[in-house]
């Protein structure tokens, strides 16, 4: 019994905890992480919540991943962490938001950055652990691979060692969730009617292929791929989201519409007509109404469901900066025209603002909206300190008991105004509000801004006032919270925009 007692010990110690296996993904906790990380070189990990929405929808793909993975005989895991339970694993891979996924190579770590697709997880760890290009020998070979992934690329080089192929494998060491091959096979040229040295991207949509044109170089093919490698018109949807915003187009216009409605079929087809012209410049968009998955996003461009159909154009970045057009024209020559005084530089920027109360400043906690922010918060006779919120926010909920009794403690000093703004509903061009609740302070007698990151408490707001905003400020800090605490990447919500 002794001997049996002391090699089942040695086991233990060997093989550390156990490591359950869900559907073809790892499930690690505390106990056995180092362990899999020891073990397994190149693993994917998403750190995740179980009432997470966009965890939920990542589980069949993920899972579709990994399946395909191990039946291709790779090296590669794929795992998961419950980080509600494995607290101290969230807090030591500094997990902001859910889902939120990192690839250890040889236990290191690095941001997952691709997409939420089996094909687009698959095609980036391959990127991550394999070749940039997988040379194509044979004309099946070739063939398998194009008829496998959504999109391909393949270089045509008669030289593998030509300048122009180096630069093809410059190009495709920078993009992770596209496969690229690469062929010298006379064979392969032949069938793909290639006369010469050339790029092809073949997809599984749209015109189905495009050539290359002009001077093989890194920056141009890459190009080239951004302008070509997503539909004329996409849909947006979680799984597309990533693609969407994650790609080198970042002027964007989408169109807001039932997609089963009736006069959507017409709409659909003008706006198609005039994305063609404007093909790797601006990304044409589409948004079902109908989902309620949406309704955020219709805040987020201040429209109700019973405006659209309508049209918004968006410039991704820091600002974040919108768009609306004249009229609710959306022919194919209304959109057209549209897009091109976008470019042109003709368009003036769209300021969200709601119609000032009639009792904005009846209550201690003043109410702002867009078009009497400037009045009060720049009122150089004044000290305001105001918080920019989002109604759905659950941090911006819990400060508002705190927000309102500050409000009753300065309530009788006429130089200092605590005040409120929706952000959701009203914006500034000169203040810009990246995550929920904000808070910025306009000190008095001057033009300044000051960033409140403090500690939200009575006591931290009022030392900070009583100093003249020079005490308690404290440091700038991570973005606060997106919707439903979900995405941890962008608190006003880019990923679902």
């Amino acid at each position: 019994m002794l001997p049996l007692f002391l090699s089942a010990c040695f086991i233990a110690l060997t093989f550390g905890a156990d490591i359950k296996d869900e559907n073809g993904v790892l499930v690690l906790t505390t106990a056995n992480m180092e362990d899999a990380l020891k073990e397994n070189p190149n693993i994917l990990i998403e750190f995740y919540a179980p009432w997470c929405g966009h965890c939920k929808a990542l589980v069949p793909e993920y899972e579709k991943a990994a399946k395909a993975l191990a039946d291709e005989g790779s090296d590669i895991k794929l795992a998961k962490v419950d980080a509600t339970v494995e607290t101290s694993l969230g807090e030591k891979y500094e997990v902001r938001g859910y889902p939120t996924i990192k690839f250890f190579r040889s236990g290191t770590p690095v941001d997952y950055s691709g997409g939420r697709q089996s094909a687009d997880i698959v095609n980036w760890l391959k990127k991550k652990t394999g070749p940039a290009c997988v040379t194509l020998d044979s004309v099946d070979a070739a063939k398998a691979m194009i008829e496998k992934d959504e999109v391909v690329v393949i270089g045509f080089f008669k030289d593998l060692k030509s300048d122009s192929a180096k630069e093809y494998e410059k190009a495709a060491q920078g993009i992770d969730d596209i496969p690229f091959g690469i062929t010298s096979n006379t064979d392969i040229f032949k069938e793909y009617e290639m006369e010469s040295d050339g790029v092809a991207l073949f997809k599984k949509f749209d015109e189905g292929r495009n050539n290359f044109e002009g001077e093989v170089t890194s920056d141009a093919v890459t190009k080239f791929i951004s302008a070509n490698r997503l539909p004329l018109i996409i849909e947006f949807t979680q799984e597309s989201a990533q693609k969407i915003f994650g790609g080198e187009i970042k002027n964007h216009i989408l169109l807001f519409l039932e997609k089963k409605a009736e006069a959507s079929a017409k709409i659909l087809e003008g706006y198609r007509k005039a994305a063609v012209g404007f093909k790797g410049k601006v990304l044409f968009i589409t948004l079902d109404t109908s989902d309620e998955d949406n309704a955020r996003i219709l805040e987020f461009f201040g429209l109700k469901k019973e405006e659209t159909p309508a049209a918004r154009l968006i410039t991704l970045g820091e600002d974040m900066t919108k768009y609306k057009p004249d009229s609710d024209d959306l022919s194919e020559e209304a959109v057209t025209t549209f897009v091109q005084a976008f470019l042109d530089g003709k368009l003036k920027a769209h300021l969200m603002s709601e119609e000032v109360p009639a009792d904005w400043d009846s209550k201690p906690v003043k109410t702002l909206v867009g078009k009497n922010f400037k009045e009060v918060a720049f009122d150089q006779d004044k000290a305001v300190l105001v918080e920019f919120y989002a109604p759905w926010c659950g941090h911006c909920k819990q400060l508002a008991p705190i927000w309102d009794e500050l409000g009753e403690k300065f309530n009788d000093k006429d130089d200092i105004v605590i005040a409120k703004m929706d952000s959701t509903a009203n914006e500034i061009e000169d203040v810009k509000v990246q995550s929920f609740p904000t808070i910025k302070y306009f000190p008095k007698g001057s033009s300044d801004v000051i960033d409140y990151n403090g500690e939200r408490t009575l006591d931290g707001f009022v030392k900070f006032l009583e100093s003249g905003g020079k005490e308690g400020a404290g440091e700038p800090e991570e973005e606060d919270e997106d919707e439903d605490e979900e995405e941890g990447d962008d608190a006003v919500p880019k990923d679902e925009l």
